[in-house]
């Protein structure tokens, strides 16, 4: 837990990036072609953020940076869904 305290700055950047997806959805919810661009955004901006968090912790792997690849895509697919389910 001291660990995560420890580099709140680090982490601020991908709650703000969720928080406004989330405020997007709710406030947009009638433009599905903005919702759409927000949904690729967030996880694009999901996966560079894991990138360069690990990067400045100097313990980048190709086997992490695909787990954020596949946790992004997971929610892409997942956004998507509610996207074209409302």
């Amino acid at each position: 837990m001291k660990h995560s305290f420890k580099h709140f700055s680090h982490y601020l950047p991908l709650v703000g990036m969720l928080f406004f997806t989330a405020l997007a959805f709710t406030q947009f919810y009638y433009e599905k072609t903005l919702l759409i661009a927000v949904s690729f955004a967030v996880s694009i901006a999901y996966v560079v953020w894991g990138a360069i968090h690990h990067t400045i912790h100097k313990d980048i792997t190709v086997k992490i940076l695909s787990e954020y690849i596949f946790v992004a895509l997971i929610g892409l697919i997942m956004l998507l869904s509610v996207v074209f389910w409302m």
